[in-house]
């Protein structure tokens, strides 16, 4: 563990003196350093940082839930379900049309459709933090698809699985999905109803027992969630929505602030460790391919949500780029894949098709204004984190 703190810190912060994001240096870290690599192996089992990968995420999802108030999802919830809806229609329909045309079978295109069609929202978070950009007025609806995007993976999986298992029976498929369901409604309404209560709970005057007390609520709640068929991540971020509106969010978020960094190096670091490099060149092509495919989606879909919200370029170029990382859940669909016996390309396509938006996703982020000089309304000296209508300006975050 201790080798893994330093061996991201310290690529990172060569990275760093050329202008690199952090996040693909972790996630090269471990693969420098993981099992798959000649060399010093500093991890031998990827499953060895597990538990403490599951917290990174965690956290990073419980700090994005800090940041999105309860005011934000009440007053854009309709534009919010618009703008997710209009993003995974476009980018589930194009990875299952995608996953048809490779001809690797049925379920293997649903595999492909959720591969191809959700964001990573570790990434997505990191990026927002790294690039300054949580108070930006298009960083709202970047939450908002988030948000959907979890309701709609929690549903997916519990429908996915039976299929992958063989499962005959649609009443157990209708049973999972409708508990998962459940448990998300009941965080809905624990968020929209009970933050006074939590409020009082956690209030103290102690920096320690405050630590102790949010940070052992979004844990539980997570573990929870997962339990019941709902993402561990959604668990958290719901809990981090609570805390945020009560009058201790401020203190909470400058007390995760070095847990969120830490762990969540340990579990992009953790991520590089599951990629094997010598299994990539065999699905070269079909990962290019799906790499330009969901390209082309996001860029159409920002220019949706930009249009949704009454945004220019700029806020367009940064919610196609902000979005375009996959990850965590790209491994999930690549693990039960594997369990369930589908077609063996499946996996290092995943991990190529994952490893190269994850590299890509943030360092097109921090350069977003090129692409907004080539959408519509973009000029040669659009600024991506100005170029917005006055109505929308310097409400949020």
């Amino acid at each position: 563990m201790g080798g893994a703190f330093l061996a991201a810190a310290i690529l990172a912060r060569a990275g760093a003196r050329i202008g690199l994001p952090t996040i693909p240096l972790f996630i090269l870290a471990g693969i420098l350093l993981g099992p798959h690599t000649p060399g010093v192996v500093i991890v031998s089992d990827p499953h060895d940082l597990e538990m403490l990968s599951a917290l990174g995420l965690v956290l990073l999802l419980f700090y994005l839930g800090l940041e999105f108030h309860m005011d934000d999802l009440k007053a854009g919830g309709r534009r919010m379900a618009v703008a997710g809806g209009t993003y995974l229609a476009l980018n589930v329909g194009a990875g299952l049309g995608f996953g048809f045309a490779l001809g690797w079978g049925t379920a293997e295109a649903l595999v492909l459709a959720g591969v191809l069609g959700i964001s990573s929202s570790a990434i997505v978070t990191k990026v927002l933090v790294d690039t300054g950009r949580l108070g930006n007025p298009e960083t709202k609806p970047i939450l908002g698809i988030i948000v959907v995007e979890d309701i709609f993976l929690a549903l997916y999986l519990a429908a996915l699985q039976p299929i992958l298992s063989g499962a005959s029976s649609l009443g157990a498929a209708v049973l999972d999905g409708g508990k998962a369901f459940a448990f998300l409604l009941l965080l809905a309404l624990a968020a929209r109803f009970g933050t006074r209560v939590v409020g009082r709970l956690v209030a103290t005057k102690d920096d320690e027992l405050l630590v102790i007390s949010f940070l052992g609520a979004a844990v539980f709640v997570a573990g929870v969630s997962e339990w019941f068929g709902v993402a561990d991540a959604i668990g958290a971020f719901m809990v981090g929505l609570m805390l945020g509106s009560t009058a201790s969010g401020a203190r909470i978020r400058k007390l995760v602030h070095p847990l969120r960094d830490a762990f969540g190096a340990i579990f992009f670091f953790a991520f590089g460790l599951s990629i094997d490099p010598g299994d990539l060149p065999s699905v070269l092509w079909p990962v290019l391919a799906a790499v330009a495919l969901t390209l082309v989606m996001n860029v159409l879909a920002g220019l949706g949500a930009a249009r949704v919200y009454g945004f220019g370029a700029g806020p367009a170029a940064n919610i196609s780029t902000t979005l375009l990382a996959r990850g965590e859940f790209a491994l999930i669909l690549a693990t039960m894949a594997a369990a369930a016996g589908l077609d063996d390309r499946l996996s290092p396509f995943i991990a190529g098709y994952v490893l190269v938006l994850a590299v890509l996703g943030p360092l097109a982020a921090g350069r977003s204004e090129w692409l907004a000089r080539l959408l519509p309304g973009g000029g040669s000296g659009a600024d991506p984190d100005t170029r917005v209508p006055e109505t929308a300006s310097a409400s949020g975050g």
